[in-house]
């Protein structure tokens, strides 16, 4: 099976630090890169997306007075979680994983550069307003649908997919292409956000 021209394969931030022994692990993150490799034979649309940030990004925990990964603050946009560092600009842990066919990519986004703010979304940035450009360069290029695969399900696969929703696209997330972090319940939580928003669960 093939899939049409009008559909592209969004692959989400699948670098070291959110692969096994990275600074911001996903429980077996690595076990997923041969089934994506497999996919991307089936698309001649394909995406990557890059987690860059700086060392002084306000998302880190270590930026943050007397705070510690996974506590939260209020940004001046919203509820943010404080992470560890990771996927920090020039580092080994912001390279994409070894493993990954990264050949066949039309395009590589990277996302979370500007110290104020996060971004889990391949669209947007976590204000919610600051464009990534996928969505110009989906539009440009006639995509109509998108698969989601990646990491982590519960996040930057979750924001993306509710965002390609909402910008028109036909979403679909490939659900055993992609591994969730599980922070209090997120992984269900995003799981019925989905539902409830059109947004198509299937595995391939």
């Amino acid at each position: 099976m093939n899939f049409e021209r009008d559909c592209s394969l969004i692959i989400i931030d699948l670098q070291n630090d959110f692969c096994a022994d990275g600074s911001l692990a996903v429980n077996e993150g690595d076990k997923i890169i041969n089934k994506i490799n497999s996919l991307q034979t089936k698309f001649s649309s394909i995406v990557l997306t890059q987690d860059w940030h700086p060392l002084d990004h306000l998302s880190f925990a270590s930026n943050q007075n007397n705070k510690t990964p996974y506590e939260t603050v209020e940004m001046s946009y919203g509820v943010q979680v404080l992470w560890p560092n990771h996927c920090v600009q020039g580092t080994f842990g912001a390279e994409f994983h070894k493993d990954l066919d990264t050949s066949k990519a039309n395009m590589i986004i990277r996302k979370g550069y500007r110290k104020q703010i996060d971004s889990y979304s391949a669209f947007y940035e976590n204000d919610k307003k600051t464009l990534t450009g996928l969505d110009g360069f989906l539009k440009q290029n006639n995509i109509k649908k998108v698969y989601l695969c990646g990491l982590a399900l519960d996040f930057c696969v979750y924001y993306s997919a509710i965002d390609a929703t909402n910008l028109g696209y036909e979403t679909y997330v490939i659900l055993n292409a992609t591994k969730a972090i599980e922070l209090d319940g997120s992984k269900n939580k995003s799981l019925k956000d989905m539902e409830i928003k059109n947004v198509n669960l299937i595995h391939l």
